[in-house]
């Protein structure tokens, strides 16, 4: 895939979170691209299936095109992540330095930087959240567990996932991911917040305070950390 391509996915990964539609404009401004050239190229992404596309009305990821967008910004943001922390390379340069590097790395070398990076889920470039992986994995403990050498035998999750943060109050969802390390993991398991229980919002504080979740009868509250790094099935949100 071109790297062009895949620059406009990433973009269109921003810009289209809680379900927005990104316009012309928007893209143009973010990608530093005359409007004109981005309206040619969405028309093509269209045609390619990445996109739905209505003029005048905006643009949104098809399951294809989020697929990969969701990819692309997970690399992006975990080379910065490595950038900043590792090789100590200011915040004013790690996201070009990302730029050139993410369309090179490899999914095998993803799996790498994350688990030298200790799985984490904020990038150095404004505090923004990294996308959770597509292993068929239920939790980052359970991915250290199983190890590189055998990671050609774990399939890719079926499903889009989305963070407890994400949804909004009376919404109700299936977990399936956690993402953390094991006193995380842990403290979950004590609270009775396992891969595969069954969710739903009662309450979200304002300003990223926490969110009350009700699970088997009884009513949690998460932090906005910990909402962020629990995971549900997105289509099966209700």
């Amino acid at each position: 895939m071109k790297e062009s391509t895949e620059e406009y996915l990433e973009a269109l990964y921003t810009l289209t979170q809680d379900d927005k539609k990104a316009g012309t404009s928007a893209i143009s401004k973010r990608l530093n691209i005359a409007p004109a050239s981005v309206t040619e190229m969405i028309k093509k992404l269209a045609n390619k299936g990445f996109v739905d596309y209505t003029p005048y009305q905006g643009v949104t990821l098809t399951a294809k095109g989020f697929e990969i967008a969701q990819k692309m910004t997970r690399k992006h943001r975990l080379l910065e992540k490595f950038l900043h922390d590792v090789l100590k390379i200011g915040n004013d340069k790690v996201h070009k330095e990302a730029c050139k590097m993410e369309h090179a790395l490899s999914d095998e070398a993803e799996y790498a930087l994350c688990q030298t990076l200790n799985a984490p889920d904020k990038c150095p470039d404004d505090n923004m959240a990294i996308p959770p992986c597509n292993l068929g994995f239920k939790s980052c403990e359970e991915c250290r567990e199983w190890g590189m050498d055998n990671l050609e035998q774990i399939g890719k999750r079926r499903q889009d996932i989305i963070a407890v943060s994400q949804l909004k109050e009376n919404q109700k969802g299936k977990v399936v991911f956690i993402r953390g390390d094991n006193k995380v993991l842990r403290r979950l398991l004590d609270m009775g917040l396992t891969p595969g229980t069954q969710i739903s919002i009662s309450r979200i504080a304002p300003f990223k305070g926490p969110v009350e979740i009700a699970v088997r009868g009884s009513k949690l509250a998460l932090g906005d950390e910990v909402a962020g790094n629990v995971f549900v099935e997105k289509s099966a949100v209700n």
